[in-house]
């Protein structure tokens, strides 16, 4: 196993993370404080900083609990705007 130095600081990662169907944007104080995006192809996507694995394992439960099904997680460079990608159709 490798040590962690105490002096090395975490950057919190940016995260796209996609469901099946859509979320009303209350939801989003419940993710706490994540942006949500109703898409026009039926989909929901969350994103926004996520400070570490912990804090995404969590938020991944409670997708869980919402009964959404997951379609994609994706980590997005932190150099990219906070705003979900689309796909051009």
């Amino acid at each position: 196993m490798s040590e962690i130095s105490s002096g090395h600081q975490y950057d919190p990662g940016r995260y796209e993370i996609r469901l099946k169907g859509h979320l009303d944007s209350r939801w989003a104080a419940w993710f706490d404080g994540l942006s949500l995006t109703n898409e026009s192809d039926g989909t929901t996507v969350i994103h926004g900083p996520v400070v570490d694995q912990a804090a995404l394992y969590g938020l991944l439960r409670k997708l869980r609990d919402v009964g959404l099904p997951l379609i994609s997680v994706t980590q997005v460079e932190s150099d990219q705007p906070d705003v979900p990608t689309t796909e051009s159709r």
